[in-house]
């Protein structure tokens, strides 16, 4: 499979899954608000989601595709199916003890993560909320290593397609279990859970039908387990570097007031549309392709993957952050803006949410530059460059969150993820492992222009419609949809009359031919 063709798979599912996710979180401020049960829940489910990214996602895939890949190409199946075996066991052992400790700690976890909630009904709520979701947890982390399977045998769709089940449990739970259940964050917190179940359930089932039925032995720290855990450690702490910086921000809200630990969630959302379709597209196509290419001593071609998902990288990622920084008002009133979400809870919002599409690009690069260093077996560098940055970070936040409020939190993760991918190109040129071809040099100022113009184009319109989007729900929407349409219609022109790519290749590429 090609690697447009790979990240449009993945992108394509992400997206019907961000289409379900947009639909849950409208439902969610409508009947959940931005009040004390809304912040509460909020918590609740970044907690499991933090840790996940240690135990799972950021650390025990990065560094278990690699091992795996190789295994598989030196050993043969048999010999890979018993590494994951073994590997599944020992995370589920490691993974059961975790969550039965957090669950008898939970009132002082949040005591620490939340000390603006002590003493108020939003502490109470809390606790109780973190309680119900995190056995989340050990599902999800176990469903990230079977799409790690998975994605090395080339089978994307399935493991991309897990954030689905979790947002139709979700929606279901607002609008089944929700009118049975004391406040509807009790409803979302079960169907958290719940959704963990079915997703673990839905990769397994898909790992068997492709004749990969893994079996849980009993733990053991065998030789090549070993060397995942010393190799995902460092990826843990870098990845628990990016989740500090996440909890570093939930903290700060929590001391803003009722409200900004919503608003924040609510913007950052929105700004893992493009995020989590380009970015996690990208960074989850590339690695497995780049983890072979260097086996075999590839190294033009390990470029040349990298240049082409960068270019299309930025051919997206460009005009999406543009676009949601010139719309933030216009769509948080169309989405959000009915029920217990008011016209302050909109503005709050969108202020946020321009502050994050600042560094949209910057998370974009983290992502396709990421996977050259774990497809050499280098875990140690990204989490030096992750430290630095989270300093940054909490520097930033400190100094921002006065004089801005929230905002002022969500630029700080902004102005970080700028740094975090600036240190890891300059420690890539220097490697010589990341050299801007030719095409890439000659189209990416050409992408620059496109979205200029796509930019100039959507800022009148909304002057002119600005009646019309603080008006009634049909008039919002008519809008939007207007001010999408002719956004889409500029850069779309604007990109074939600069050359910054030519719709005819993009359709070869994803047919498989010039694939990298």
């Amino acid at each position: 499979m090609s690697l447009l063709r790979s990240i449009a798979t993945i992108g394509g599912l992400t997206a019907v899954s961000r289409v379900l996710g947009f639909i849950r979180d409208v439902l969610t401020a409508a009947l959940l608000g931005t009040g004390p049960v809304a912040d509460a829940f909020f918590v609740a489910l970044r907690l499991p989601n933090l840790f996940r990214a240690l135990f799972a996602e950021g650390a025990f895939s990065a560094a278990f595709v690699p091992l795996f890949v190789g295994t598989l190409q030196s050993e043969g199946r048999s010999q890979a199916r018993a590494f994951a075996e073994r590997t599944l066991a020992v995370l589920t052992a490691a993974l059961l003890a975790f969550v039965l400790v957090m669950q008898l700690a939970m009132g002082l976890v949040i005591h620490v993560i939340a000390p603006g909630f002590v003493g108020t009904e939003t502490y109470g709520l809390a606790v109780e909320f973190c309680r119900l979701t995190f056995p989340y947890l050990l599902f999800i982390s176990l469903t990230a290593l079977l799409g790690g399977v998975l994605n090395a045998h080339g089978r994307f769709a399935a493991p991309a397609a897990t954030p689905i089940l979790l947002n139709l449990s979700l929606i279901g739970a607002l609008l089944g279990a929700g009118p049975w259940m004391p406040t509807m964050g009790h409803a979302l917190a079960w169907g958290t859970t719940v959704a963990g179940i079915v997703q673990f359930l839905w990769l397994f089932v898909n790992t068997g039908t492709g004749a990969f039925w893994m079996r849980l032995p009993r733990p053991k720290l065998e030789p090549r387990v070993r060397l995942l855990i010393r190799r995902a450690v460092p990826v843990a702490f870098g990845a628990g570097v990016h989740q500090v910086n996440v909890l570093v921000d939930t903290t700060l809200a929590s001391l803003l007031g009722t409200g900004a630990v919503s608003y924040l969630f609510y913007a950052d959302r929105l700004n893992q549309l493009p995020h989590g379709i380009v970015g996690v597209a990208v960074s989850t196509a590339l690695l497995p392709l780049l983890s072979r290419q260097f086996r075999l001593g590839q190294l033009e071609a390990a470029l040349h993957s990298q240049n082409r998902a960068l270019e299309l990288a930025f051919l997206l990622m460009l005009p999406a952050a543009a676009a949601l920084m010139i719309l933030s008002e216009p769509v948080i009133a169309l989405l959000f803006e009915r029920g217990a979400f008011g016209p302050d809870a909109v503005v709050a919002t969108a202020n946020a949410l321009t502050a994050y599409a600042a560094g949209l690009p910057g998370f974009l690069l983290i992502k396709a530059l990421t996977p050259a260093y774990y497809a050499r077996e280098d875990t140690a560098t990204p989490v030096k460059i992750a430290a630095i940055t989270m300093v940054v970070h909490i520097a930033l936040s400190l100094t921002l969150m006065w004089p801005l409020g929230h905002v002022g939190i969500a630029l700080s993760t902004a102005l970080a993820a700028w740094c975090n991918a600036g240190l890891l190109a300059v420690v890539l040129f220097r490697r010589k492992l990341l050299r801007i071809d030719d095409r890439l040099r000659r189209r990416l100022p050409r992408t620059l222009l496109a979205t200029a113009a796509m930019a100039a184009a959507i800022w009148g319109l909304r002057e002119i419609l600005q009646p019309w989007w603080t008006g009634g729900l049909m008039e919002r929407a008519a809008a939007v949809g207007a001010m999408i349409a002719v956004g889409l219609a500029v850069y779309g022109v604007c990109v074939q009359l600069f050359g910054a790519a030519r719709f005819g290749e993009l359709r070869g590429l994803l047919r498989g031919r010039g694939a990298a």
